[in-house]
């Protein structure tokens, strides 16, 4: 589960200009990261690495999305 979080954390910070896509892999990572760092008996360095991922994921996510709503804005 830690592999897969931080596989699909990693996907969404490259993928995070794609409107919808970025979302999707956002939460699932968040989801599998938080299922692996909650595991016992589990390695668990990819599962933290891919839970800080999803979290510097998100923080991009806002910023474009502000971003673009600013530029929107400014053409309106």
């Amino acid at each position: 589960m830690g592999v897969a979080g931080f596989v699909l954390a990693l996907l969404g910070l490259i993928f995070c200009w794609v409107p919808v896509l970025n979302w999707i892999l956002w939460a699932l990572g968040l989801i599998f990261s938080i299922i692996g760092v909650c595991k016992k008996n589990a390695k668990k360095g990819l599962a933290i690495t891919g839970l800080i991922l999803s979290c510097i994921g998100i923080i991009v996510i806002i910023i474009l999305l502000a971003a673009v709503g600013g530029a929107a804005a400014a053409f309106m």
